[in-house]
């Protein structure tokens, strides 16, 4: 059975990984661990496996499958940043159209930076994976089971509904868009590439390297599109599993004095000291997975702030040239960015909803009926949950509803 212990120094809490379930030949609790597991993780673990972060059970050759993914992404990015930069230095002069490619270029950065964060928390990620692995291991009551399924269902339709749309939304720019309109350069007739070359990479237009130019500029658009929509999973997945755990913490509150849930803990005092136990536990767990998350979700909010301001303009410049096609592509997109802070911004208040309500529950409570000393030491859960766990942007934005309202505005 894994089992984690938390470190924590001066700097942050840190979860260590104590052993393995296969290791120790243990039989876990929940009888349906398996089918959770692929229930939580299966949208997520798809996307971000395909590309090197999550953890591949691979022995011999196959463990360096993730280097090789990451390899392959980040040369793709590069493929097409490179001579897409060298086009619009010298040969495009049309300021709409560079406008148009320096917002491509600008999320081909941000999703090569995304991408690079990433990589660099791998194994803290890893460290996290285990975490919620571990919790879904150690379920021992149908009623704990039921309220993380809740919550992990809500994970699950946000990826879901994330991946959806980011990924229509670039099937049409990658696949359609391109050959919808007419490429020249000077009287020459090209033949279309999504991201546009330097014009003295002539061979580019020659088979089969135009063939395998193409697909790069598709596996590039597969990477792009897949760090978004993993990052938003990925946190979709850590935040709303910490919800689960505030609420089974709630619910043994509210079963303090009967003891149902409590399993061979008949003292009221030991009780109390188990949901403290659990608290501080989901607490550093939230902790490190804001400290993995902060970066991500700062780039993925600057950059989804601008690139939805040149998105708008995009759509305008298209239904003034009347091209509906990619005034659909881009509308599509536009929508997709949106939902992306909506999902950040949302998960965001659920966590800080559900790590406030504790405190709540404690006053609701009939306290009253406890023992003295076991009532005062519910303090110490009222003062942990007087400041509410909250998932920052670089700890600069507090991700809420209440930002999203502010963005929201901004751009009407």
């Amino acid at each position: 059975m894994p089992r984690f212990r938390f470190e924590q120094s001066s700097a942050e809490p840190v979860l260590t990984n104590m052993g393995s379930a296969r290791e120790r030949h243990e039989t876990s609790p929940n009888v349906s661990y398996q089918q959770d597991m692929q229930y939580v993780f299966k949208p997520s673990s798809w996307i971000l496996s395909s590309m090197g972060i999550w953890p591949i059970a691979i022995r011999g050759i196959g463990k360096h499958v993730s280097k090789f993914a990451i390899v392959v992404c980040n040369s793709a990015l590069v493929f097409a940043m490179v001579p897409c930069i060298l086009h619009i230095i010298y040969d495009q002069k049309d300021l709409n159209l560079r406008l148009k490619l320096c917002g491509l270029l600008g999320f081909c950065l941000t999703a090569l930076t995304k991408y690079f964060i990433l990589v660099i928390r791998r194994s803290k990620i890893q460290s996290c994976i285990q975490q919620v692995k571990n919790d879904w291991w150690q379920v021992k009551f149908e009623s704990d089971r039921e309220r993380m399924l809740k919550y992990a269902n809500t994970g699950r339709k946000l990826s879901l509904i994330s991946a959806s749309a980011m990924y229509s939304a670039g099937f049409i720019y990658h696949l359609i868009l391109p050959f919808c309109t007419e490429h020249k350069i000077g009287n020459q007739t090209i033949r279309p590439l999504v991201y546009p070359t330097y014009s003295e990479f002539t061979a580019s237009q020659i088979s089969p390297t135009y063939e395998i130019v193409y697909v790069a500029h598709c596996v590039c658009g597969y990477t792009i599109y897949s760090i978004t929509v993993g990052t938003c999973g990925l946190a979709a997945i850590f935040v709303t599993h910490a919800c689960g755990q505030i609420q089974v913490i709630i619910s043994r509150l509210q079963d303090l004095l009967d003891g149902k849930n409590f399993e061979q803990i008949p003292n009221v005092q030991q009780r109390i000291a188990a949901i403290v136990k659990g608290h501080v536990q989901v607490t550093r767990y939230t902790a490190v997975v804001e400290r993995v998350l902060q970066e991500v979700c700062l780039v993925e909010f600057t950059s989804s702030l601008c690139t939805i301001c040149l998105l708008e303009y995009y759509c305008i410049l298209d239904w003034q040239a009347d091209d509906r096609i990619g005034l659909l592509t881009y509308f599509m997109l536009f929508v997709s960015f949106c939902f992306n802070i909506y999902i950040l911004c949302y998960i965001g208040e659920l966590l800080m909803q559900k790590s406030s309500q504790i405190a709540i529950i404690c006053y609701l409570i009939n306290w009253y009926e406890l023992p003295p000393r076991s009532a005062r030491d519910l303090i110490l859960i009222i003062a942990m949950s007087s400041h509410p766990i909250k998932i920052s942007a670089g700890r600069m934005v507090n991700l809420s509803l209440t930002t999203f309202g502010s963005v929201r505005l901004y751009f009407l």
